[in-house]
């Protein structure tokens, strides 16, 4: 489903990161997708977007220790 909103912990295991380093990332990462909404409970974003991304970064989609950038991430 294209429409499909998933949070924080839904993201992050997606990447297979904590949230902590999903947070991380969405501050560092440049091109990361952005959030569709900021509420309470904490961002929400819709799926395909995500999926999209990892699919463009997939060294970042697996658990483990990722390549280093020039900017450290």
């Amino acid at each position: 489903m294209d429409d499909e909103i998933v949070g924080a912990a839904e993201v992050a295991t997606m990447l297979g990161v904590t949230r902590q380093r999903l947070h991380q990332m969405v501050k560092a990462v440049p091109d990361f997708p952005p959030a569709l909404a900021t509420l309470a409970g904490g961002r929400v974003w819709h799926r395909a977007p995500i999926e999209a991304w990892i699919g463009q970064h997939p060294d970042r989609s697996r658990p483990g220790p990722k390549p280093r950038n020039a900017k450290g991430d």
